[in-house]
């Protein structure tokens, strides 16, 4: 399997996912507590903003490394099977 696009960034990346998932962990405690829910809603738009910013950093590093190198190949088909996924994902990014 290739190196992926992030693995230069992977410890940083792991970090966030952690602290995301810390913020999950306290949404869970706020909903047994019974907080407010716009408290709570505020929250999940918190941790969902934090989630979009991992995908856009993970989305970039693809482009420019997965994507890149792709297209730079001497196989046009596999450079179009990955242009293919890229724009596949990038709508389901932006439709999230």
């Amino acid at each position: 399997m290739a190196t992926p696009g992030y693995h230069d960034d992977k410890a940083a990346i792991l970090a966030r996912l952690r602290r995301i998932e810390g913020q999950v962990r306290g949404l869970q405690r706020m909903v047994d507590d019974e907080s407010y829910c716009i408290d709570v809603l505020t929250q999940v738009s918190a941790v969902t903003r934090a989630l979009q910013s991992v995908a856009v950093q993970m989305m970039d590093e693809h482009l420019r490394h997965c994507v890149a190198n792709a297209v730079q190949s001497d196989d046009a088909e596999e450079a179009d099977r990955i242009l293919g996924e890229a724009m596949k994902t990038i709508e389901r990014l932006v439709k999230s």
